[in-house]
């Protein structure tokens, strides 16, 4: 009777753990030093290490500030070398065939405002609205011209008599107006084009401009027809440089030329040589390199212009010439 029962087993207050009370420390004056001691070197410790934080930053600054030195001066370094090599590379092929320009030729066509063009308009009932008069005759001619109405007028008698060829020409060759010479290049390339395989050209023209104009407005650009014996006096001359915007229509018209052989034969075989010769050389012009397209079908349309005899009579002759230069 003495054994506990069973229900007194789970009873939590017979199974309740033993408490263990523990002593209290006494803390005395060695305790308090020590501590005191502990919380110092801590904050010794935290200076110290903010001081080694902040001469990292400041040294992290002056690294950055050399390397920000050094790129400066690395890159003045290569735009110096990039512009030594650009000079040197300049020297190596570019040549000048330009040297200053001279005044273009100035033209006088009185018979400009008798032309027949002319005549048939003034004569008809479309002039009471234009009223063209003889000082307003210039002007109404570009005004065709620009417009395209020009060409079409050309077309359509299929013929250009020699005061319009003349005038056109020379606006084409010489005009400051990028629309006049523009326009002017388009109505005689108009004229040039091959339209079938006939034996003559479709349009009759009264004039034809010869290799001597071709050549002279050359020369009115400034283009050195024997560059290296006057390179000194391009560079010391003042002036204005050639060559002018209008070298584009004369490449152009002169390719124009070249095509139209088989039915109009334009230049002889020697003046063909020295065209070969000039299309060569504006080739090595820096100042053209904007027009390396037009320039060479303008060299391949020279080279086409000779037959495969005349080519092989010319070919070596041409080579020297410019290896003379």
């Amino acid at each position: 009777m003495d054994a506990p029962l069973d229900f007194e087993f789970e009873d939590p207050l017979l199974n309740s753990p033993v408490i263990v009370k523990k002593s209290k420390k006494v803390i005395g004056l060695d305790d308090l030093l020590t501590d005191h001691y502990q919380e110092k070197s801590k904050v010794i410790e935290r200076e110290s290490k903010r001081a080694k934080a902040k001469k990292k930053y400041d040294s992290d600054e002056d690294d950055f500030d050399k390397e920000a030195l050094l790129s400066k001066q690395i890159n003045e370094c290569h735009n110096q070398m990039q512009e030594l090599s650009g000079e040197a590379e300049i020297a190596t092929w570019g040549v000048h065939v330009f040297g200053n320009q001279k005044p273009p030729p100035v033209l006088t066509l009185p018979e400009l405002g008798s032309c027949s063009l002319l005549r048939s308009f003034m004569s008809s009932e479309l002039n009471s609205l234009v009223e063209l008069t003889t000082e307003k005759v210039e002007t109404f001619l570009e005004g065709l011209l620009v417009n395209g109405w020009l060409s079409k007028l050309v077309n359509t008698h299929s013929y250009i008599e020699k005061s319009i060829a003349k005038w056109t020409f020379y606006l084409m060759l010489y005009s400051s107006k990028e629309e006049l010479r523009a326009s002017a290049c388009d109505f005689w390339c108009n004229i040039l084009s091959p339209r079938d395989k006939t034996e003559k050209l479709p349009i009759r023209i009264e004039w034809f401009p010869s290799y001597c104009e071709l050549r002279s407005a050359l020369k009115t650009y400034g283009f050195l027809f024997n560059y290296l014996s006057q390179t000194e006096s391009i560079i010391t001359n003042s002036g204005v440089r050639g060559p002018p915007k209008n070298i584009r229509a004369w490449i152009k018209f002169v390719a124009a030329c070249c095509c139209v052989r088989s039915k109009q034969p334009v230049f002889s075989a020697s003046e063909a040589e020295e065209l070969v010769e000039v299309a060569v050389f504006l080739s090595s012009d820096r100042q053209l390199e904007g027009l390396l397209v037009l320039l060479d079908e303008f060299v391949q349309s020279v080279i086409s212009y000779f037959t495969d005899e005349e080519w092989n009579n010319s070919c070596e002759k041409i080579a020297r010439s410019i290896s003379c230069r």
